[in-house]
C-alpha cells in the first residue's frame, strides 16, 4: 500500500495533464533534403533523429526526409549516415519547418548526442561533465559475456567480476551503491550493495551505453556519487517502417550460445517493439585451471514497448523481464590433482553431509549450475512521457520494479534458498523543461525512489527494510558566444526504516518478541538522511575543433542497508559485519578539467579529476579489551571457526587520476584507424595506517589500442568490411587492500600461499585481440552481418586485479593461488536484418 501511495498522486496528476493536451497543441513538422557536401548527391538512407521526442526519419531515394506530427519547440537534431561525419544542430521548429543538411565524408562519426545527466539532448562536446559512450556497432565488434563486461575496458571504467556472468561497474575506483545504473530511462532498483550481485539487464536490449564519470547527484540523487551507467534502448523506428533482426552468437571457450529475435514498427504515430533472447554458457576455461567449475549460467529475457506519438509529444509503456541462473565458483580444489571440485551431498557418501568430489567431463561442460548457485529475476514496467506545455515541455517517467534474488549454497537442501531477497520498488521523475530564451534554458522538478525489501531465506545478514527518497532540483544552461555554462542545485531527503526481527536461536526461524529461545537479531530503527548537491561547469570552444571543459560538482550518498543494519556473516567471506544506523551520508567534491580536439584526422581528449570524499563509509576491524581482533563465535557450530568482527565506520578519502583518448583517422587514408585509451586512478583513505589506506577494487592503470582497417566496398557481395587488431595492457597494482586476508580467512599458518599473495602486488598482464567483419549482400541488399572476434589471442594465463577469484585456494600441484581469468575465446556473431516495410510508390 505504501508503494502505491508514494507514486499514485504523481501518476494521477500527470494523467490529467496528459489528457488536457490531446487537442491543445498546434501540429508542427520538420522536413528537408540531405546531400553530400562534396558532390551534392542525395544521401538516401540518412537518418534524422530528435532524441528529446524519440522520433526520427529516413531520407528517401532523393535524399528527402520529413518528420510529421510533432510539437513545436527548440530541439537538437542529429543527422547521420554511414561514411559521413554526424551533424548536430539546434533547430527551432514552428509550423512546417524546412531544413536541409550537407554531410561531409568521414571515416568516423566525430559528433555525438548524449542524454545522461543533462536537461535536454546535448552535443557531447558541449557538456561540461566527462562522458564515455559506446554505440551499437562497437558492441557488435567486441565480445562480452554480460551487460557490464561489454564496457569494462572503456576509459575510466572497470568491472569487479565474480566469474563470467556477474560484473559490477566501477567508475574511477568507486563501485557498489556509489555507481547508479539507469536502464530504460529509470534507476535500477535492486540490491547493489553486495559483492556477488550483478546488474539485472539484458545485453541484447542495449543500443548504446553512456557512462557519466563523476558526481551525478544533481540529476539522480543518492547512489550516483561516483557516476552513472546509462543503458539506452533502441530508438523508435521512423513512420511507416516495420523492421527487426535475428542474432546468433557462439563463443568457443565457454560454449556460449546467444539467440535473439527482435521486431519493431511505427504506423500512424504508434511505435512498438518486441524482443526475446536467451543466453547459455558452460564453465569457462583458462590455461592453468582448465574448466572453471560452476561458472556456467543461463539467462532469458523478454521486453516490449508501445508508444503513441502526437503533436503534443509522446507517451510510451515499456515492460521487461530478466531471469538468470548462475553458478558461484568457490575455488575448492582436489589437493592431489589441483582440479576444481564440486560440492555435493549424497545419502551414501559421508553420511549424507556436504562434501566435495572431482567432476566428470560432462559436469564440467554442463550448462546447468550446481550448488552454490543463484537465480535472479527482475520484472519492470516503465511509463515514459514528454508533453508540450507552451513552448516548453514536461518530461515525466515512472517505473515499478520487482527484484527476486535467491542463492542456494547448501547441497543437503539444494532446492531451498539460503538467501532470498524480495524487493518491490518504484521510481518517479517529473520535470519541467523550459523553452530556449536566447542562449538560456532551465529545468526544474523532483525525482526519487521507494523500495521495500524482505529477506525470505534461511540466512539473514540484513533486516527487512524500506526507504523513500525525494529530491528537488533546478538546472540551468547559458550559451554566451563560444562559452557554454551549466549548473544547478539539488536537495534530497531519504527516510530509511529497518524492521525489528526476532528469531529462534536454535533454528533461525522467525518468532515473536521475547519468545522462548528468542534472539533479537535485528533491532528496528528509522534513520533520516539528507544531502545537498550542486554542479557548476562550462565548455569553451577555442576553435571549431578544439575545446576545453571545467566542472566542479558536489555529490552525496546515503548509507545502504548493509552499512546501516548488517548483523551477521557476510556471505562469501568469514567476516561478521555490524552496521550502524547513525552513520552520516557521504559527500564528495570533485574537480574535472578536460582538453580536447575533435578534428578531421585526429580526435584527442585528456580528462583529469580530483575527488575528495567526506565521511567515506568502510568496514573497520574491531579490537577487544586486550587490543586483539574482536572475534564472533557464531560460526563455530557450523564448523567454520571464529569470525573477525568488522563494523562500518567512516572517514575522509581521496581519489585522483584521469583518462586519455587518442584516435587517428586520416581522411586521406580512409583504410586505417588507430583508437587508443589510457586510464589511471589512485588514492584511498586519509589519516589511517598503511594497512587500511588503500580501498578494495581500485583498478590499476590500463592502456588499450586498436588498429582498424576499414575496407568499405570489398566486393559486390561484401561491404563495410574491416579487419582489426588490438592490445590491452593492465599495469601491476601495488596499492592493494591489505584487509583481503582477513575477509578471506587467510593466515600464515593454514593458508600461507594465499596470505602471501594477498599482501603482494598484483601482477600486470598484456592481452592481444583480433577481429574481422562485414555485411554480406545479395542483389545489393544486406542479408546478414558477420562479426568474428578472438580475445586473448595467445591464451595468456592471467588474473585481473578486479576479479574476486584472485586469492582463491592454492593449487598445490603448481603453488599458484587463485582462479584465473578466461583464456582464448573466439566469438562468431551473425546478425540477420529483416524488413517488412512496404516499398514507396
Amino acid at each position: 500500500m505504501k508503494l502505491i501511495n508514494v507514486t499514485l498522486k504523481y501518476i494521477l496528476l500527470f494523467s490529467v495533464l496528459l489528457a488536457t493536451h490531446f487537442f491543445a497543441e498546434a501540429q508542427a513538422s520538420l522536413s528537408g533534403k540531405i546531400t553530400d557536401s562534396n558532390n551534392q548527391t542525395s544521401l538516401a538512407g540518412a537518418r534524422v533523429h530528435i532524441a528529446d521526442l524519440n522520433v526520427s526519419a529516413i531520407a528517401n531515394s532523393l535524399g528527402n526526409y520529413k518528420i510529421n506530427n510533432i510539437p513545436g519547440g527548440y530541439y537538437l537534431v542529429e543527422v547521420s549516415s554511414i561514411g559521413y561525419a554526424t551533424k548536430i544542430e539546434s533547430v527551432v521548429i514552428k509550423g512546417s519547418t524546412k531544413k536541409n543538411y550537407l554531410l561531409e565524408p568521414s571515416p568516423t562519426q566525430l559528433k555525438e548526442v548524449i542524454v545522461t545527466g543533462v536537461t535536454n539532448a546535448t552535443d557531447k562536446q558541449q557538456a561540461p561533465v566527462s562522458i564515455t559512450t559506446m554505440n551499437y556497432d562497437e558492441l557488435l565488434q567486441n565480445s562480452s559475456t554480460n551487460v557490464i563486461d561489454a564496457i569494462a575496458k572503456a576509459p575510466g571504467v572497470s568491472a569487479m567480476t565474480d566469474g563470467q556472468s556477474i560484473s559490477k561497474p566501477v567508475i574511477r575506483g568507486l563501485g557498489y551503491n556509489r555507481v547508479l545504473t539507469v536502464n530504460d530511462g529509470v534507476e535500477q532498483v535492486d540490491q547493489a550493495w553486495f559483492d556477488e550481485f550483478g546488474i539485472e539487464a539484458d545485453p541484447d536490449a542495449v543500443n548504446k551505453y553512456e557512462i557519466l564519470k563523476g558526481p551525478a547527484s544533481l540529476a539522480y540523487g543518492s547512489d550516483a556519487i561516483a557516476g552513472v551507467v546509462n543503458l539506452i534502448p533502441e530508438q523508435s523506428l521512423p513512420e511507416g517502417q516495420l523492421k527487426g533482426d535475428i542474432l546468433f552468437n557462439y563463443q568457443t571457450n565457454n560454449g556460449l550460445i546467444n539467440n535473439m529475435f527482435h521486431l519493431a514498427g511505427t504506423k500512424d504515430g504508434i511505435a512498438w517493439s518486441a524482443r526475446v533472447d536467451n543466453t547459455a554458457a558452460h564453465a569457462y576455461q583458462d590455461p592453468y585451471d582448465g574448466y572453471v567449475l560452476n561458472s556456467q549460467f543461463s539467462n532469458f529475457n523478454a521486453n516490449g514497448t508501445i508508444g503513441l506519438h502526437r503533436k503534443w509529444g509522446y507517451t510510451q509503456l515499456h515492460a521487461s523481464y530478466f531471469d538468470m541462473q548462475t553458478g558461484i565458483v568457490d575455488g575448492t580444489r582436489d589437493s592431489l590433482t589441483g582440479v576444481l571440485e564440486r560440492q555435493v551431498a549424497y545419502p551414501g557418501l559421508n553420511g549424507g553431509a556436504a562434501t566435495y568430489v572431482i567432476p566428470t567431463h560432462q559436469e564440467e561442460t554442463s550448462y546447468t549450475p550446481f550448488v552454490i548457485n543463484q537465480r535472479i529475476r527482475h520484472t519492470k514496467l516503465v511509463w515514459d512521457n514528454s508533453i508540450a506545455l507552451g513552448d516548453g515541455r514536461i518530461k515525466a517517467i515512472f517505473s515499478w520494479q520487482k527484484n527476486q534474488r535467491q542463492e542456494t549454497n547448501d547441497p543437503t537442501i539444494p532446492n531451498t534458498p539460503d538467501i532470498y531477497y524480495l524487493s518491490n520498488g518504484a521510481t518517479y521523475d517529473v520535470r519541467y523543461i523550459s523553452p530556449q530564451m536566447g542562449g538560456f534554458n532551465f529545468s526544474t522538478g523532483a525525482n526519487g525512489v521507494y523500495q521495500e525489501s524482505q529477506s525470505l531465506g534461511t540466512l539473514m545478514l540484513i533486516p527487512n527494510y524500506n526507504f523513500f527518497e525525494i529530491g528537488g532540483f533546478a538546472i540551468a544552461n547559458e550559451k554566451i558566444g563560444k562559452l557554454n555554462l551549466s549548473g544547478g542545485i539539488r536537495y534530497d531527503e531519504r527516510t530509511f526504516t529497518g524492521i525489528d526481527h526476532w528469531v529462534d536461536s536454535l533454528n533461525q526461524a522467525p518468532v515473536a518478541p521475547n519468545a522462548p529461545n528468542g534472539f533479537h537479531e535485528f533491532q528496528g530503527f528509522t534513520s533520516h538522511f539528507s544531502g545537498m548537491s550542486f554542479s557548476l561547469g562550462g565548455t569553451y570552444d577555442l576553435s571549431k575543433s578544439t575545446y576545453v571543459k571545467a566542472n566542479i560538482a558536489r555529490g552525496w550518498r546515503a548509507p545502504n542497508v548493509a552499512e546501516c543494519a548488517a548483523n551477521g556473516v557476510h556471505d562469501g567471506t568469514v567476516v561478521y559485519e555490524i552496521g550502524d544506523p547513525t552513520l552520516r551520508p557521504e559527500t564528495s567534491l570533485e574537480e574535472d578539467v578536460t582538453f580536447g580536439v575533435n578534428g578531421k584526422n585526429v580526435d584527442f581528449e585528456v580528462d583529469l579529476f580530483n575527488n575528495s570524499i567526506n565521511d567515506f563509509i568502510y568496514a573497520k576491524g574491531l579490537k577487544n579489551s586486550k587490543g586483539l581482533d574482536s572475534i564472533n563465535n557464531s560460526l563455530n557450530a557450523a564448523g567454520l571457526g571464529a569470525a573477525p568482527v568488522y563494523k562500518y565506520t567512516q572517514g575522509p578519502a581521496q581519489l585522483y587520476g584521469g583518462e586519455i583518448v587518442f584516435n587517428v583517422h586520416p581522411s586521406d587514408l580512409s583504410w586505417v584507424q588507430l583508437n587508443s585509451t589510457f586510464s589511471y586512478v589512485t588514492g584511498g583513505l586519509l589519516h589511517v595506517p598503511d594497512s587500511t589506506k588503500y580501498l578494495p577494487f581500485v583498478p590499476p592503470g590500463r592502456i588499450t589500442a586498436d588498429l582498424k582497417f576499414p575496407l568499405k566496398q570489398f566486393s559486390k557481395t561484401i561491404k563495410h568490411a574491416y579487419l582489426k587488431a588490438g592490445v590491452l595492457s593492465c599495469f601491476e597494482q601495488k596499492d592493494i587492500y591489505q584487509q583481503y586476508a582477513i575477509y578471506n580467512g587467510l593466515n600464515t599458518a593454514l593458508t600461507p600461499y594465499e596470505y602471501a599473495a594477498s599482501k603482494a602486488a598484483a601482477k600486470g598482464y598484456t592481452l592481444f585481440n583480433v577481429g574481422a567483419g562485414g555485411d554480406i549482400l545479395s542483389n545489393s541488399k544486406t542479408v546478414c552481418q558477420v562479426y568474428l572476434i578472438c580475445t586473448n589471442l595467445f591464451n595468456t594465463a592471467y588474473i585481473d586485479y578486479m576479479s574476486r577469484f584472485k586469492y582463491y585456494p592454492v593449487n598445490y600441484t603448481t603453488d599458484r593461488v587463485g582462479v584465473f581469468n578466461m583464456g582464448r575465446n573466439v566469438s562468431l556473431k551473425l546478425l540477420i536484418p529483416i524488413d517488412f516495410t512496404p516499398a514507396h510508390k
